[in-house]
Formats: C-alpha cells, sequence, structure tokens
C-alpha cells in the first residue's frame, strides 16, 4: 500500500471537519448552536493533526475518536476538542492559559485563530515534543512551561480566556483568580472516573464564578503537584 500524501492527508482532514459539523447538527439542542465557528472550522482544516499524535499513529489521526499519546493520556476525539475551542469564544489577539498541553494540538489551533497561548504542561517529555512540533509549524504565538496547571500562570495573567483539558471537581480557584473580569474558562467538571460535565465558567466582578453545563464527558483528572 502507498504511504499516505499531503493529499491524502488534507482529504482525511476534510472529512474529520465534516464529521465535527454531523456531530454539531446532532447535539444542536444541547450545544445550543447547529454549525461550528467558521473561523475554527478554517483553523481545524488548517492544522495538520496527525503531526501532533504519535507517529505509529498518525494514519488515524482524523478518525472520530481519542487517541493515545502516551503516559495514560490521550489527545481528546476531534468534536470534544472542537467543541471546547468552540465554547471559548476567541477573538485574535487575545490571551489564553491552556491547561494541559499535551503533544500540543490545541495550542496549534488556539495559535491558528491568531491569539497568544500560555500553555501549562505537568509532564516535561509532553512540554518538551509539543515545543518542538509547534516551533516546526512556525507557531511562535505558543509558550509553554512544565508546571501544575491548576496554579495557572500568574506571571502572564490575567487571561482572556482559559482551556483546561483535564477534569477538576470544580473550577481551581487560581484559574479563576486569574481570569479576567469579562474572561471565560472551558473545563470538564466532575469526579474522576465517572462522567462529568463539559462547563463555561465566567467570572463575575465580585471575583465569584457562573457556571454552565454543556454535555456529559469522561477526561482523566487533572494533575496536581505537592
Amino acid at each position: 500500500m502507498k504511504p499516505l500524501t499531503e493529499k491524502h492527508l488534507a482529504i482525511l482532514r476534510r472529512h474529520m471537519v465534516e464529521m465535527i459539523d454531523l456531530h454539531y447538527d446532532l447535539a444542536e439542542e444541547e450545544i445550543g448552536k447547529g454549525t461550528l465557528s467558521p473561523r475554527l472550522r478554517e483553523a481545524l482544516l488548517d492544522v495538520p493533526r496527525h503531526l501532533f499524535v504519535p507517529a505509529q499513529i498518525a494514519g488515524a489521526a482524523y478518525q472520530d475518536t481519542p487517541l493515545p499519546i502516551g503516559f495514560d493520556k490521550t489527545v481528546s476525539q476531534p468534536f470534544i476538542g472542537a467543541l471546547m475551542l468552540d465554547l471559548l469564544e476567541v477573538e485574535p489577539g487575545q490571551r489564553v492559559l491552556e491547561v494541559g498541553t499535551g503533544l500540543g494540538y490545541q495550542a496549534a489551533v488556539l495559535a491558528q485563530l491568531g491569539v497568544e497561548v500560555w500553555s501549562v504542561e505537568i509532564d516535561e517529555e509532553f512540554a518538551n515534543a509539543a515545543t518542538t512540533r509547534l516551533s516546526a509549524l512556525g507557531y511562535a504565538n505558543v509558550t509553554i512551561r512544565v508546571g501544575d496547571g491548576s496554579r495557572g500562570w500568574a506571571d502572564h495573567a490575567p487571561f482572556h480566556r482559559i482551556l483546561v483539558t483535564a477534569a477538576a471537581k470544580e473550577p481551581p480557584a487560581a484559574l479563576l483568580e486569574q481570569l479576567d473580569a469579562d474572561g471565560r474558562m472551558v473545563i470538564p467538571i466532575g469526579p474522576e472516573g465517572e462522567v462529568q460535565q463539559l462547563s463555561v465558567v465566567g467570572r463575575n466582578r465580585d471575583e465569584g464564578g457562573e457556571t454552565r453545563a454543556v454535555m456529559p464527558v469522561r477526561f482523566t483528572q487533572l494533575e496536581t503537584m505537592a
């Protein structure tokens, strides 16, 4: 069998986005909208997802399923990943904190949308691999550090948006403190090993949080450092 070419991969990427479109149509009632943001749709078509998974499974990168990336971690199903980014409602020039870099795919899509990304990854190997991938693709608007994502990145706060790619029982207090007064956080909320709720958290002027549950999901739990 021939190896996959860039032309083949572009076709698979289009099919992935078409499948995301189908999920949006089917889940319109839960999501509150039936179509993907046009800007995000273009970004998903542009970013080479196959370069953000281990090389041995690159051919499966555009399938409608989570994929293992090592250390019992996965890159999310394309629909769920796209939905999380869509719920952020980012605008070019905004400052975005990502908690949980993985191999850098979500950060790459955010960068493609024209925002400044600060991403915190607890695993040094992942952080190094993501930095290498993003640099090779020319994404200069992403900065990654190794650390406890639940503590955020106070040196660059406040953030207009915060994306948390692992579940927590409640939005971490440090992240709420680093969220701009008119900002929003997207995070799976719920206990480990059970169904969680993908949620949008908006910060109130009194520093509290308003939470809207969108749909049930399953994520690994947010890791913290002692």
